[in-house]
């Protein structure tokens, strides 16, 4: 029997995304996202608010990064949750953290996350319910490391974050239960 729990955002798993821009003097600002996603083959769509330091600096420059934070890396993605380049003017420089700019967009990709999208700002939506930013994905690019031999990312070498929204815990992607388009053809034989 299930138990009413009123209102609770009962999605999960939630990614843990690392949105990163420069602001008008090339300073790097990146925020903790959890909620994202991809919206179509080359587009990712983050549900922002447009008070962020991140969101103001992608607004004028056009252009952001969007990493996968990792187990690796988990304190500091989660610092770039808590903290706010609107109140501490050295966000990123305290976490030791290194930069370098997009080969593909004027936007800082953060070295030591594994899996990175480069976008181009396409489209800020706006109503009473939301606020969305979307971006053209124009590279992703990911460390070896984290590649399977045929050359994708390997959510296994990975350990991407996962945000769980009821207990506001971390856990990381575990083992391949089945394969997509796949687990469930028995079903369109019948």
């Amino acid at each position: 029997m299930k138990k009413n729990l009123g209102i609770v955002q009962a999605v999960y798993p939630m990614p843990v995304l690392m949105v990163a821009a420069y602001d008008e003097s090339g300073k790097v600002n990146v925020m903790n996202a959890a909620w994202g996603m991809i919206c179509n083959t080359d587009r990712i769509a983050l549900f922002i608010d447009e008070d962020h330091k991140t969101t103001q600096n992608l607004l004028k420059t056009k252009a952001f990064t969007v990493a996968l934070a990792d187990r690796a890396h988990m304190d500091v993605a989660d610092f770039f949750g808590i903290a706010t380049g609107n109140k501490m003017a050295d966000k990123f420089e305290r976490t030791g953290y290194h930069a370098v700019k997009s080969a593909f967009v004027n936007a800082p990709i953060i070295e030591e996350f594994p899996v990175v999208m480069e976008c181009e700002l396409a489209e800020v939506t706006s109503t009473d319910s939301f606020y969305a930013i979307v971006g053209k994905i124009v590279n992703t690019a990911a460390e070896e490391s984290v590649l399977s031999e045929n050359g994708k990312v390997d959510p296994a070498k990975l350990e991407a974050l996962i945000f769980d929204q009821f207990q506001h815990g971390y856990y990381v992607s575990g083992a391949q239960v089945g394969k997509a388009w796949n687990a469930g053809a028995g079903l369109m034989k019948r």
